[in-house]
């Protein structure tokens, strides 16, 4: 009798290591697939905030609650199962599926680009004022929902490239931890810049001087954090889609551009003492130039050829 215990608790300990094994296997391959995600991630942390400005201060963090619902819905119940069919049954189709991807983040920074220098806002339309308060926060949450769609489209896509060579338990594993956590950390930060206007004015009324002067410091900013995290935003479009256009051109043997960018960072990389970081520069900065080739060509052709409107 107690020689089956002690056998019965050596195939338990045998299973809690296998276990612990594969936890280990799926937290290293979430680990490596969330890193490769990291440009996407900053796209999303900067484009969202966007979305819940304009709202008064007791809708904000709702708004926020809900887009970020809505992203965890996109990633785990649609993407996440679409993602694991591909990868069993044509991988194949996973790098044209990122280049398309990446396509459509170049095209909306260049839309983005245009419309700065052109100076035409899309906001605050008349078809938007008309609507009631109700109204424009469910059109903005749905926006920001098919936005995020794309960008954890892209997310999960790169997520799955990156551990593709693993057993499919693991991949799902992976991509099951990759998307919670950056929901999770793209969200808290979002609720958190939305906010901090009103955290500085709380600090504002603060009883010692240098929280009052602390608070106002965060009032005034927060009009060039947001200006900044367009800019930012756009930026992180144009060199992750540009990105993974070139990754995808040098995988299907088209290499001039994928090995021009490789010798721009080679050379920029020779500088003494901070080669890996002007390294890397030079070659998001190649990504993003032929980011901005790609979407500046798909905006002008769609601009060619406006929508008919109805009669």
């Amino acid at each position: 009798m107690a020689s089956g215990l002690f056998a019965l608790l050596d195939d338990v300990a045998g299973i809690a290591k296998i276990a612990a094994a594969s936890i280990d296997d799926v937290a290293g391959a979430a680990g490596k697939a969330g890193s490769k995600a990291a440009g996407v991630v900053v796209d999303d942390t900067a484009v969202t905030p966007g979305y819940a400005m304009g709202f008064t201060p007791d809708r904000e963090l709702p708004i926020v609650m809900k887009i970020a619902i809505g992203s965890l819905r996109n990633k785990l119940v649609f993407l996440l199962p679409g993602a694991l069919l591909l990868s069993a049954f044509a991988p194949w189709g996973i790098t044209p599926l990122l280049m398309l991807g990446g396509s459509y983040l170049c095209f909306e920074a260049a839309e983005k680009i245009i419309e700065a220098v052109s100076g035409h806002d899309e906001t605050d339309e008349p078809h938007e004022l008309a609507l009631s308060a109700k109204e424009l926060e469910k059109q903005k949450v749905d926006g920001a929902i098919r936005t995020d769609f794309i960008l954890s489209g892209e997310i999960m896509a790169i997520s799955l490239a990156t551990v593709a060579d693993r057993p499919l338990a693991v991949q799902a594993g992976a991509l099951v931890l990759v998307g919670i956590g950056i929901t999770a950390g793209v969200y808290g930060v979002v609720g958190l810049i939305v906010k901090m206007d009103d955290i500085g004015l709380h600090l504002a009324k603060a009883r010692t001087s240098g929280g009052r002067a602390l608070g106002r410091l965060m009032v005034r900013a927060m009009p060039v954090v947001m200006d900044w995290l367009t800019t930012i935003g756009t930026a992180a479009m144009l060199w992750v889609g540009g990105g993974i256009i070139v990754h995808g051109l040098e995988h299907f043997g088209l290499t001039p551009i994928p090995h021009w960018a490789e010798a721009f960072s080679h050379w920029a990389g020779k500088a003494p003492g901070v080669g890996a970081i002007t390294g890397w520069t030079a070659m998001a900065l190649a990504s993003a130039v032929v980011g901005m080739a790609v979407g500046g060509a798909i905006a002008a052709a769609l601009h060619l050829f406006p929508k008919r409107k109805p009669r």
